[in-house]
């Protein structure tokens, strides 16, 4: 029966995306080998060209002092001016230590690939040490995590101009001295992601079979949205249990669907034991993308998460795009608990998803907001959960609650109720009652 449900909606171990949808009742971490650091890919590199035949390329750009002035040992201002790189169209600045803040402005502007053009300047969010692995875990303990900012989408560009500037009027203590100016935090450098292109069947595809329960030759695209009666059927069928209240699972474009390189990532995966919460994220990679260029982000964010941050994988476990469409993240089974590196303090018995965009003052589309509905309400509903409800989390550490401090949280909390954040913006904070009431609608609440 496994067999036969796996081949009938076009999922292959290749993939390991939905199957097998049993609930771990005691999920192990993953294997010491498939925790253990990565070789190369929290490795920086010096060249500023790809292989033509690797499916995207990342460039590491060292920034130069833009001032003499290094009272504090580190040039206040530092840039980048290049006019001769290989096309990208998603930028961000990383640095050396992690659990160093970059207190201060970065700002970019690039030229577009065909036009010339240059775009004026644009802010780059500094506030992404609230993402990420927990304190302790051995992805955050590779040795290849460095700090970084939020990734921005820019769209084809072939040239960059990139400013960052200490707020100096901030202050920070520095070992047991007196409170110091704020500096720039060692080893920045400017990331120029290239997502390249997906090499993925259209959207819908399904691969052919030779009979009803040979494994496909190819892995689906996506997982196609089923009623209630069809995803409890599902659940039945490979030995789950049906819940009382369980929404039915919506669309959701699996990793090949968007062209994941699975080579980029670490192998194995590594599990919680249940899913109790999920916290809504924004991106701030900016609004200016096309609901077709998507994939192209979310392979862009894939890239800067494992090659510049030095993640195992993407760090959410799902995103959203403005049109509704909803993505698989982190890999290692859309059913199952799988630790993600969204929310730090807060990655265990929870899950991330992610808005692509920017949500300060922008509104989230009603798309967007109906699509995380829709998600929380099956996935949380697999595990008995009431998205109207409250539940207890224990931290990991961080700018809120020490580590070991029960915190209860709303089950769809965003992301600021775990950490001092911005993220997920004001207005699709303000957004998260009305997707709270949907979901256990969708569960039939």
């Amino acid at each position: 029966m496994r067999g036969f449900l796996a081949s009938s909606i076009g999922v292959t171990c290749a993939a390991a995306l939905a199957l097998p949808l049993t609930l771990p009742a005691a999920a192990a971490p993953a294997s010491a080998s498939a925790s253990a650091a990565r070789s190369t890919s929290g490795a920086r590199t010096a060249s500023t060209t790809a292989a033509p035949d690797l499916p995207g390329s990342t460039q590491s750009l060292p920034l130069t002092p833009r001032t003499r002035d290094r009272t504090l040992g580190a040039a206040p201002e530092q840039g980048l001016t290049r006019d001769d790189v290989h096309r990208f169209s998603l930028v961000g600045v990383t640095w050396s230590d992690p659990d160093t803040e970059l207190r201060g402005q970065v700002q970019v502007r690039t030229r577009a690939t065909g036009t010339g053009e240059w775009s004026g300047w644009r802010d780059i969010d500094t506030h992404n040490e609230d993402h990420g692995a927990d304190p302790g875990t051995a992805e955050r303990d590779s040795g290849h995590v460095h700090g970084s900012t939020a990734p921005l989408w820019v769209g084809d560009s072939d040239g960059v101009d990139v400013r960052v500037r200490a707020d100096t009027a901030a202050t920070r203590t520095v070992g047991n001295t007196d409170e110091q100016p704020s500096f720039l935090p060692t080893g920045l450098h400017l990331e120029l992601v290239d997502p390249g292109a997906a090499e993925a069947p259209a959207a819908g595809a399904r691969p052919a079979t030779t009979n009803r329960t040979a494994t496909p030759r190819l892995a689906a695209t996506e997982l196609p949205a089923l009623s209630r009666q069809a995803t409890e059927r599902e659940l039945v069928a490979v030995g789950g249990k049906v819940q009382p209240y369980i929404g039915p699972r919506p669309r959701i474009v699996t990793r090949h669907g968007w062209g994941a390189d699975e080579k980029l990532r670490e192998k194995g995966f590594v599990y919680t034991k249940k899913v109790k919460a999920a916290f809504v994220h924004h991106t701030a990679t900016g609004n200016n993308y096309r609901c077709s260029q998507a994939p192209s982000v979310i392979r862009g964010i894939y890239r800067y998460h494992v090659k510049s941050s030095g993640w195992r994988d993407i760090g959410y476990n799902f995103l959203v795009d403005k049109c509704g469409t909803i993505y698989e993240g982190r890999a290692g089974g859309v059913a199952k608990a799988v630790m993600g590196a969204h929310t730090l303090g807060f990655n265990t018995n929870s899950m991330g998803i992610a808005v692509l965009g920017t949500f300060g003052s922008a509104k989230p589309s009603s798309a967007a907001v109906t699509a995380i509905a829709k998600l929380t309400a099956w996935k949380l509903g697999l595990y008995g959960v009431n998205p109207r409800g409250k539940t207890y989390l224990k931290s990991g550490g961080g700018n809120l609650y020490r580590k070991g401090k029960n915190v209860r949280l709303n089950v769809i909390s965003g992301h600021r109720d775990g950490f001092a954040t911005e993220c997920p913006g004001r207005q699709l904070y303000g957004k998260l009652g009305s997707a709270r009431s949907t979901s256990a609608r969708y569960q039939g609440r």
